[in-house]
């Protein structure tokens, strides 16, 4: 069984047309800061996050399915794309719209023989090199931008490789690490169009409204739909 094996006809234009035009990609783990899942997700989807990740690195699987389902029931709700980060078995299971892979997992191309041509591949990159290798995705992550918690294993990349992909990435990429309100002007500046966060809403004391100042900063910049 694969990703895509129950779907209908066109589901993976569906998917990659909303990933063209995404421009807010929230990561969190399955039960954030404890919640559930709908504690977060359901206020920052209403503030226009395009794609959410499910990123738990540990944890039974039988909770983590458990609380896919209720990461895709939100994402259906607001019409958003629903990724799992690393395990395509995971992935499969929760009914994912794709899966987000690092450098260290599982290559690209055996991920997509296991999820089937209309799941979503993202990769984590943090180098020209990284960039430029990138093959059998849709999209690329790129940073840390700035030093996280969430990746302390990276040392941040700064906005230099941010604007190397903004030239020359062969896909959609997102910038990641450290972007919140304070950092977000210069990785926008630098020339990306979409951003990925994790604790600028998910620790806010309001996670809707972080994701809607941050949102219309990106769409002051790079509005969905106006460039690829």
């Amino acid at each position: 069984m694969t990703l895509d094996s129950a779907k209908s006809e066109g589901v993976a234009e569906r998917r990659r047309e909303w990933l063209r035009r995404a421009r807010l990609y929230l990561v969190c783990e399955a039960y954030p800061g404890g919640r559930e899942p709908e504690d977060l997700l359901r206020p920052a989807l209403q503030a226009g996050v395009d794609i959410v990740q499910l990123r738990e690195k540990h944890g039974d699987e039988r909770d983590i399915v458990r609380a896919g389902r209720a990461f895709r029931r939100m994402c259906d709700a607001y019409d958003a794309l629903f990724i799992v980060n690393d395990r395509p078995e995971l992935a499969i299971a929760c009914g994912a719209d794709g899966v987000h892979v690092g450098q260290d997992d599982a290559d690209p191309a055996e991920v997509r023989r296991m999820v089937g041509q209309d799941a979503l591949i993202g990769l984590s990159t943090h180098s020209i090199e990284q960039i430029e290798r990138a093959h059998d995705v849709d999209y690329i992550s790129v940073g840390p931008v700035h030093a996280t918690p969430t990746k302390p294993e990276y040392a941040e990349v700064g906005p230099q490789l941010v604007r190397h992909a903004a030239g020359h990435a062969a896909f959609p990429f997102f910038a990641i690490g450290g972007i919140d309100l304070d950092t977000l002007d210069g990785v926008l500046a630098a020339g990306a169009e979409r951003v990925a966060l994790v604790r600028a809403i998910r620790d806010a004391d309001d996670p809707g409204a972080a994701a809607r100042a941050i949102r219309e900063r990106i769409d002051a910049v790079a509005p969905a739909g106006a460039r690829v």
